[in-house]
């Protein structure tokens, strides 16, 4: 079956010059931007009952943007002044960068890991052993970076700033896609939510990481392209290649 329309679970491309528009142009395909989750702050109350007290902390690890926007959020909800001497540890270098939005670099500590993986983050902590802590994450955090620090034994707490919650499907809307792409467990997990009678049949699925590939097939489902892969890093770089050779079949 020849593809024709794709929904892809995230947001829309912020320009133009997008790949995935590359494959609109080239192939006729239609394609879709709508997220099958949403993120939804956890409110100064219900962070209270967690009983983490954000100054007794010497760094903080975000893992995400969005850990950043809430921690901040929270901070000011709760009427905290963060410390000039508060550390920060970052999972990239895009993270590091979007600190910018609430603190100056120059006043501040900053650290990163310069591959963008969690390793090279845990040997910079290493180096930082005798900070207190705090890990800012989501609800539905994956525990690798716990485990991490506690083969460390470090001291450190983890706070829960924000969930991730099905985004769902209004009655009108349609659901008539060739293929899905999805790029967290939580996408999947929305797609069986809404849809709890799917039957996949030629609808093509693709995924991005390796979490994500394991709750398709977990969910019983085909996958059909799972990204990255050496030759293709990023999803919009093997939608067109995987289009391209769709396409070439009779």
């Amino acid at each position: 079956m020849k593809i024709k329309k794709i929904l892809v679970s995230q947001p829309r491309p912020t320009t133009d010059k997008s790949p995935y528009f590359d494959i609109t142009e080239k192939y006729g395909v239609k394609i879709d931007f709508r997220p099958f989750i949403k993120v939804e702050p956890i409110l100064a109350k219900e962070f209270r009952t967690q009983k983490v007290n954000i100054l007794e902390h010497s760094a903080i690890i975000f893992t995400a943007k969005t850990g950043i926007d809430h921690f901040f959020r929270l901070c000011t909800e709760m009427r905290i002044t963060v410390p000039e001497t508060m550390k920060y540890f970052c999972l990239s270098e895009s993270i590091a960068l979007y600190l910018q939005k609430y603190i100056q670099f120059r006043k501040r500590k900053v650290f990163l890991s310069e591959t963008g993986k969690l390793p090279a983050l845990i040997e910079l902590i290493k180096k930082h052993a005798d900070e207190k802590y705090l890990v800012v994450l989501s609800e539905q955090y994956n525990d690798e970076i716990v485990k991490s620090l506690d083969e460390l034994h470090l001291t450190y707490h983890i706070g829960l700033m924000y969930r991730t919650v099905s985004n769902d499907f209004k009655e009108d809307e349609k659901f008539d896609y060739d293929m899905l792409v999805f790029f967290s467990p939580q996408g999947i997990h929305s797609l069986l939510k809404n849809f709890p009678n799917f039957e996949q049949g030629d609808i093509q699925i693709a995924c991005f990481g390796t979490t994500t590939a394991q709750a398709v097939k977990d969910a019983n489902l085909r996958l059909d392209l799972a990204v990255p892969t050496p030759q293709c890093p990023s999803m919009a770089m093997a939608l067109l290649q995987f289009v391209k050779e769709n396409h070439k079949k009779k």
